[in-house]
């Protein structure tokens, strides 16, 4: 049974993001009791199930399941406020729409007039979302920034490594060897993880444990079995290419 104060759930993939918006309601919305945080689109169902939340923030592009298809499931169940990246397609559905939505990074004046709808809102029965769902499903998605640095352990100590300085990164065992001009670090992120998060136009995987910084290939050569290997500007590594990754260098 519902108390009289009114409930939410945050859904957003974004640690820090979750948290800011988290305190930021609670100075702007002390009425407003948040029962549940989720980080991806099926931990978000699952509390929109048990939890039966008045009003739902959702991050458009999670894991998992996206804030659309979540939202699909809010149904008339809870009122939607969304949460995107500067998508002016999304934006204008949104302002013709019956939901609500904050840009990211969040400004607290923009979270002020979202609640202050949201509130209005309240006394009615949630709206159908499935008009302004269809409007958002042809909307393209915001892309996410690509990784541009990391930390990474150069013996007891940490460095922070910009991904332009890296000269290819390589598995070993449960570490990654990031490997620059003059040395190396590890880092414990895999491979797979990095190949998501990395341009993939700058950073090609030629082995299924190397990927290297397009930039710092000085040219190809083949070994005497006939494998292609990488040669580096820097350095005297060279890297040896798989045959399904050969198709790289084909104009080289």
């Amino acid at each position: 049974m519902k108390t009289s104060s009114p409930t939410a759930v945050v859904a957003e993939d974004e640690a820090t993001l979750r948290q800011e918006l988290v305190e930021r309601l609670g100075q702007l919305w002390p009425e407003l009791s948040v029962v549940g945080e989720a980080a991806d689109g099926l931990q978000a169902l699952r509390l929109l199930d048990a939890l039966r939340p008045d009003v739902m923030f959702l991050d458009i592009q999670m894991p998992g399941a996206t804030g659309l298809e979540v939202a699909r499931q809010v149904g008339t169940r809870a009122r939607v406020v969304f949460i995107t990246a500067y998508d002016q397609h999304a934006v204008q559905a949104f302002e013709h729409g019956a939901v609500d939505y904050l840009l990211k990074p969040l400004v607290p004046a923009r979270l002020f007039t979202a609640i202050a709808r949201v509130k209005e809102r309240l006394a009615g029965a949630p709206p159908d979302l499935g008009s302004v769902l269809g409007a958002l499903g042809g909307a393209p998605a915001a892309p996410r920034p690509y990784l541009r640095w990391i930390n990474a352990s150069v013996g007891q100590s940490l460095r922070l490594i910009t991904v332009d300085e890296v000269l290819y990164f390589q598995s070993d065992n449960k570490y990654t060897r990031v490997v620059v001009a003059g040395g190396e670090a590890l880092i414990r992120k895999p491979l797979k993880e990095l190949v998501e998060e990395l341009d993939p136009q700058q950073f090609w995987q030629i082995h299924r444990s190397t990927l290297v910084n397009a930039a710092a290939i000085a040219g190809v050569t083949r070994d005497f079995r006939g494998r292609l290997q990488v040669r580096l500007k820097q350095g005297s590594d060279t890297l040896v290419v798989a045959d399904s990754y050969a198709h790289l260098f084909k104009t080289m």
